[in-house]
């Protein structure tokens, strides 16, 4: 790894944990106006979380979850800090996650995202399967995608 490459990895204690959330809470409560009571679930407990660090130093700066059941991956909380957006941090946090799960023997994967962001989740192989819906009052729709 050189100076200039973001390092990402799944979290290795409560205190990468902490430092996702406080992402979480930047990104979607902070500029997305999202409660913090709908943010925050007992489901974090139960996922893998990745998280993104900055170049030459130790500062998370993106991060998301995933769930494993049933032969399906749920990836959520997929959030990167606005001076890092747009450079490919979510896109290769994203191929990770689903590498775990192919690994794991998922067989799918799933997740609700954000109508801005389809685009992002479509290179990444998945597919709209649902109407929008609103979440945390911000449109979503259902993506799925093998991982055969």
């Amino acid at each position: 790894m050189g100076p200039g490459e973001i390092t990402i990895r799944w979290s290795t204690g409560p205190e990468d944990v902490r430092a996702a959330l406080a992402i979480r809470d930047r990104v979607f409560c902070g500029e997305q106006g999202v409660p913090r009571s709908e943010e925050v679930d007992e489901l974090d407990e139960l996922a893998l979380h990745l998280v993104a660090i900055e170049p030459g130093g130790e500062r998370p700066i993106a991060t998301l979850r995933v769930l494993l059941a049933d032969g399906t991956a749920k990836v959520g909380r997929v959030a990167v800090e606005r001076d890092w957006r747009r450079r490919g941090v979510a896109s290769r946090m994203l191929d990770m996650a689903l590498a775990a799960a192919r690994e794991r023997g998922c067989r799918e994967a799933r997740l609700a995202a954000q109508m801005q962001a389809t685009g992002l989740y479509e290179r990444a192989g998945f597919s709209v399967e649902s109407d929008p819906f609103q979440e945390a009052g911000i449109a979503h729709v259902w993506m799925g995608r093998s991982l055969a």
